[in-house]
């Protein structure tokens, strides 16, 4: 089974690519996809580009060109859940893509028609990752996710976030992926460190905390992929 990783910026694959060491670089569509193999697994590794077009696009490369069947996805979030605080690793459940609004012809925010406004991810990967996450003594959440192609800094807007969707984080990616893989019919799975949080503090460095975070989860993810085969 061949395995897609994405992050939607370089910081946060380039830790995986160091561990894998060697790999296949093909460029497609202005963007490069990494092939190796790892722990007996073909993988195909890339970073989208920040937003839901992008990710939307290298998802689709990721599934279609490459042939991957199962999709994990790692990066960082906003807590909109007040329980969430910088640094903790929330897994999403389901994702809804907050900025979409055809309200005005009767759906709710996030509706498709012939869709629906949530799409859930993988039971089985959710439960294999709560099994690594026990073996290396992480705490490891689950939760909402909403995704917009929208940074949200309004105080307002994040309330309106959590009281429409009742999301506990939010980030610029996660739902299309969803939409891809749904579609597709590819499993899949999204990891998000905390990045910012109502609490945090005014002398925090996103850079350094990006490249920290990515080094935990780029780890995190490759033991799924070495444990993978206890439950596909």
């Amino acid at each position: 089974m061949k395995i897609a990783i994405m992050g939607a910026m370089s910081e946060e694959i380039e830790p995986i690519l160091k561990e894998v060491k060697e790999y296949k670089v093909s460029k497609v569509a202005d963007n490069n996809y990494y092939e190796c193999n790892y722990a007996g697994h073909d993988l195909v590794i890339a970073y989208s580009k920040i937003g839901k077009v992008f990710s939307a696009l290298s998802a689709t490369i990721m599934c279609e060109r490459f042939g991957a069947k199962c999709m994990l996805f790692s990066g960082v979030a906003g807590a909109i859940n007040p329980n969430l605080k910088i640094g903790d690793l929330i897994v999403a459940t389901k994702l809804a893509q907050h900025d979409l609004d055809i309200t005005a012809f009767g759906h709710e925010y996030g509706y498709v028609p012939e869709g629906s406004v949530y799409i859930e991810t993988d039971a089985t990967l959710r439960a294999l990752a709560q099994k690594v996450a026990k073996e290396q003594n992480i705490e490891l959440k689950e939760g909402i996710i909403a995704t917009g192609d929208q940074f949200v800094a309004d105080e307002s807007r994040v309330e309106w976030i959590r009281d429409n969707f009742d999301a506990d984080a939010l980030e610029m990616e996660g739902a299309s992926v969803a939409v891809v893989c749904d579609a597709l019919g590819v499993d899949l799975f999204v990891l998000r460190a905390i990045s910012d949080s109502a609490d945090m503090d005014a002398g925090f460095d996103f850079d350094e905390f990006l490249c920290s975070s990515a080094k935990v989860s780029a780890s995190f993810i490759l033991k799924m992929v070495e444990n993978i085969d206890s439950y596909k």
